[in-house]
């Protein structure tokens, strides 16, 4: 999508009460290339500040449901976990020989996680899972041969394993069974702007074929199971009713909620981390039904949020700020500030926060509006979190190649 159209349409959506997602699509690469995600701005509001609490999953203490209901307690189930600082690791990275130069990178510096894709943006489970309920479903490749292999080698190297799921956008899926996606009136299946497909959320056997990936993969020895793309096609509100699809009559909120609920509650007993990424700023709006993403609703359901606040995404305006992409500190520090005040009312239900934040360079915002990212603008970034009481995050690069000489150290 032009990037001037992305910037009218977002601007649309915060003067004028609209929903904020319409019209954006997948097109904005979360990184420069590779698997792309689209991500998009959020408005400036008071946060908490440089004397932000750091947020947590360890409470014992009981906490009253916040939509009411029987009193819960959100117990950590890595409680002996390190304070995550990440990377993207593709599949094939993984599964190749840029591996050994981002375990010497994690081994030289202060990073100690690996995000993994198990299930990457195509929706292709990335290693050769011989289990016959993922074979129903799926569709396995041999990019990352040996997981076991893989996964003793990140313990041997002390580094905390985290496997990526692409939940609802999955092509190979919604190929193999249109009935489980979104079809047009001729019965072919719908496809992005990017000719990528989602299957249905509101299909339970889609909920199961992704918990059973992520149950295999912490059977694997991952810790934590990081999902993404939780909701409906960008824009969906638009072809909601024209597309075929299974429906009930609750609302997508209600659905994508509902999915994350059930996935914790299905892997708590094998005792790893439940995290989602989430769009960046849907901390600062509010919840946005034509996707089904309300940030408190994911939030209290999880372990760990990770909102994905890469300057780029930002458009002109937001947080006061003419170009955000070339002002990391003080976008990031926005960003934060409305997350501290969204997860307010969770209390101890509040999970940890670990943000996605930028190590590439935007180019496609256009001359004058971005500028290139290296070492001082992956650390104002690092600085911001610091500064708003953050003390985890994760780095993304689609194609893995991150700047030398950071210092990842800023949050101790």
């Amino acid at each position: 999508m032009d990037i001037l159209l992305v910037i009218l349409l977002l601007l649309h959506g915060m003067l004028s009460g609209a929903d904020p997602y319409d019209g954006l699509t997948d097109a904005s690469p979360r990184g420069g290339g590779g698997n792309a995600v689209a991500d998009a701005p959020g408005t400036s509001a008071p946060g908490s500040g440089p004397e932000a609490p750091e947020a947590g999953a360890g409470s014992s203490d009981p906490a009253a449901d916040p939509r009411g209901g029987t009193t819960r307690v959100k117990i950590d189930p890595q409680p002996d976990a390190p304070k995550v600082k990440g990377i993207y690791v593709t599949a094939h990275s993984a599964g190749g020989s840029r591996m050994e130069e981002l375990l010497e990178l994690v081994r030289s510096t202060d990073l100690n996680a690996m995000v993994i894709d198990v299930k990457d943006d195509w929706g292709y489970i990335t290693w050769p899972a011989d289990n016959p309920e993922l074979a129903e479903l799926g569709t396995t490749k041999k990019i990352i041969r040996d997981m076991e292999a893989l996964l003793n080698r990140l313990r041997e190297e002390n580094v905390y394993p985290i496997a990526r799921i692409v939940v609802f956008k999955d092509s190979v899926l919604a190929g193999k069974r249109p009935d489980l996606s979104f079809r047009k009136a001729d019965g072919t299946v719908w496809k992005n702007g990017r000719g990528e497909s989602f299957v249905n959320p509101y299909r339970r056997e889609v909920w199961e074929y992704n918990v059973a990936v992520a149950r295999e993969a912490a059977k694997l020895g991952f810790k934590e199971i990081q999902f993404d793309y939780v909701r409906f096609p960008e824009g969906f509100e638009k072809r909601a009713d024209e597309l075929l699809y299974d429906r009930t009559e609750e609302s997508r909120i209600d659905v994508v909620s509902g999915f994350v609920e059930y996935a914790k509650k299905e892997l708590e007993p094998l005792g790893v981390r439940v995290s989602v990424d989430i769009f960046g700023y849907a901390a600062s709006v509010p919840a946005a039904e034509g996707i089904g993403q309300d940030f408190v609703r994911i939030s209290e359901h999880v372990d760990v949020i990770s909102p994905m606040v890469y300057p780029s995404h930002y458009s002109t305006g937001w947080f006061g700020l003419k170009d955000p992409d070339k002002e990391p500190y003080a976008t990031i520090r926005g960003a934060m500030e409305d997350t501290h005040e969204k997860l307010e009312q969770l209390g101890d239900l509040k999970p940890i926060i670990r943000p996605w934040i930028q190590d590439f360079t935007a180019t496609w915002l256009g001359k004058g509006h971005y500028i290139p990212y290296g070492k001082a603008e992956v650390e104002a970034q690092i600085q911001a979190l610091a500064d708003t009481g953050i003390k985890e995050f994760m780095i993304w690069n689609a194609g893995n190649k991150y700047t030398a000489g950071v210092r990842y150290d800023l949050l101790d």
